[in-house]
């Protein structure tokens, strides 16, 4: 069993990730060998693969299907930033093409729901015992 810390971490570390590839993509950077003084996208790729491998490990043994959506995905986009990987020469354009892969868009859209449910409930939010919760649309 995977410690709830360890799963926000990697959450969190795919949804930074992503945020810095999408300013990355957006620099118009040409394919090259990444040197000199950065940012470079590969290290931001391994971290992503890194947790996505962590979140697998976490919920391979997993009895909930959502948990077992997220694992799947997680492990079609690792294929994808694997690859990315592989390359010598990493660039703007290979990096939004990998931004806008539905592969990634799913880890990253199951993450922000499952992060959802992971944030504590305000004391205000919890109802007592056995009382039907409504939704208050004005809030």
């Amino acid at each position: 069993m995977t410690d709830l810390s360890t799963i926000e971490n990697a959450i969190e570390t795919i949804e930074s990730g992503y945020e810095f590839l999408l300013a990355y993509a957006a620099q118009g950077r040409p394919a090259g060998v990444e040197s000199g003084p950065g940012p470079h996208a590969q290290p931001t790729l391994q971290g992503m693969a890194d947790a996505m491998k962590s979140l697998l490990d976490a919920f391979a043994d997993s009895e909930d299907a959502f948990e077992k959506v997220i694992a799947e995905d997680c492990a079609k986009a690792s294929a994808a930033l694997g690859f990315i990987l592989k390359q010598n020469k990493v660039g703007s354009e290979m990096v939004d093409n990998l931004n806008a892969s539905i592969h990634l868009r799913a880890v990253l859209t199951n993450l922000f729901l499952y992060s959802e449910v992971l944030k504590p409930s305000s004391a205000e939010d919890l109802a007592p015992a056995g009382a039907v919760q409504t939704y208050d649309a004005s809030k």
